[in-house]
C-alpha cells in the first residue's frame, strides 16, 4: 500500500477504467458507459487527480502488481451525511483477479488511516443501488446507509445508495 504520485497516472488511468468496465459495462449502455470512461479515466484526469490536494489516492500492490485504489476526495457532500468533518471514499475498486484475496479489506483499512491523518471524523461513500456485492462489503466494513444521490454514467443519471462510517 502507497499513496500515489503523478508518475502512477497511467498505470491508475488503466487500471481505473478496467475496474469501472468490469463492475457497470454490462448493466451500462455501451455509448454512455465510453463517455464516462472518457471523462472520468484519462491519462490527463489522472494526473490532474493525483496532483489535487484535496484528493488522497491510495495504491494497493500485490505480488507486484496494481491490485486495487482508493480515492478520498474533500468537499461537500449530501445532505444526508451530518457527521461533523466528513471526507469521501470517492473511489475504491479492486481488480476482479484479486477479489476474495484480502485485498479490499487492508486498502479499506487504509483508506480508514488516510481520512482519519486528514482530520476526517467520518467517512462516506455512494455505491449504486443495483450493486448489492460492493454494498455487502461495506456494511460489513462498518458503513450504514444514509440516503441516496445522483451519479451520472455518460448522460444515465442513476441512484447510489449513501453510507457512512463514523472514524
Amino acid at each position: 500500500m502507497r499513496p500515489g504520485v503523478a508518475s502512477d497516472a497511467a498505470a491508475l488511468a488503466e487500471l481505473a477504467a478496467a475496474t469501472f468496465r468490469d463492475a457497470f459495462g454490462s448493466e451500462n449502455d455501451d455509448a454512455d458507459l465510453a463517455l464516462h470512461l472518457a471523462r472520468s479515466y484519462g491519462l490527463a484526469q489522472q494526473t490532474a487527480e493525483l496532483r489535487h490536494p484535496a484528493i488522497t489516492t491510495l495504491l494497493a500492490y500485490a505480488a507486484g502488481d496494481l491490485a486495487g485504489y482508493a480515492q478520498l476526495r474533500q468537499g461537500l457532500p449530501p445532505a444526508c451525511v451530518v457527521a461533523a468533518r466528513p471526507i469521501e471514499l470517492w473511489r475504491f475498486y479492486v481488480a476482479r483477479s484479486w477479489h476474495g484475496r484480502g485485498v479490499a479489506q487492508e486498502l479499506m483499512a487504509a483508506a480508514r488511516d488516510a481520512a482519519r491523518s486528514r482530520g476526517a471524523a467520518s467517512l462516506w461513500l455512494g455505491v449504486w443501488e443495483r450493486n448489492p456485492r460492493a454494498q455487502a462489503f461495506y456494511r460489513k466494513s462498518g458503513f450504514v446507509d444514509v440516503g441516496s444521490q445522483q451519479f451520472l454514467v455518460g448522460t444515465d443519471a442513476q441512484t447510489d445508495r449513501v453510507m457512512e462510517l463514523t472514524l
